[in-house]
């Protein structure tokens, strides 16, 4: 009887662990209010080797975007704006577990393919490490894009249905003006609730 107690605590224990997990994943953090600031930034999210070369995203698609990032890339840098890059890495223990039942085990922590694809390593000025799909939850953009007196962003990257939307979500929350640039992402399927969702948030998605 106490035996059945403890395992069926210990199994309701790890249900809501790993529903965390998933609540972490989704989620989208709220900063603090931005003041006002001139400066623009183009932040390219995921364009990492175990999703770019690995993903369910077909040859001409990714043709598509990786053209449309280069003509974003060359734009900000002649306007002299920074060009950030985020990585995709799962470090809390909760969403490594659920990266290892659920994603194939794609970007954990240490793991293979975690770099940017070669095609694109040369463009950042910037890499910061995200842990969930909204690239602000570490203060650790909050904390850069200040320090560049950035308020406006323009985003490109993978998968627009999730670590974008999210990502775009986030900084408007904080007050930033963000364009999602449409052509210069990838989504495994339709993206328009996303755009729809993103678009009532006050986002810009051309």
């Amino acid at each position: 009887m106490t035996f059945g107690i403890v395992l069926g605590a210990a199994v309701l224990l790890l249900i809501f662990w790993l529903g965390n997990g998933v609540r972490r994943i989704g989620s989208v953090s709220v900063g603090a209010r931005i003041p006002d600031r001139t400066g623009s930034a183009l932040l390219l999210i995921d364009l990492q080797s175990v999703f770019w070369e690995r993903g369910p995203y077909s040859d001409s698609a990714k043709a598509v975007a990786a053209a449309t990032i280069l003509e974003e890339v060359e734009a900000a840098r002649a306007q002299g704006h920074p060009v950030i890059a985020v990585r995709q890495e799962w470090s809390i223990p909760s969403t490594k577990v659920l990266a290892r039942l659920m994603m194939r085990g794609q970007a954990i922590e240490g793991s293979e393919g975690t770099e940017l694809a070669g095609q694109f390593a040369s463009y950042p000025e910037h890499v910061i490490i995200k842990r969930v799909q909204d690239a602000f939850e570490t203060g650790e953009l909050d904390a850069l894009l200040e320090r560049l007196k950035v308020g406006k962003l323009r985003l490109a990257g993978l998968d627009l249905n999730y670590c974008v939307k999210k990502t775009a979500l986030a900084a408007r929350s904080r007050g930033y003006g963000v364009t999602v640039v449409k052509n210069g992402t990838l989504a495994a399927a339709s993206t328009e609730s996303a755009e729809k969702q993103m678009s009532s948030a006050g986002v810009a998605v051309c």
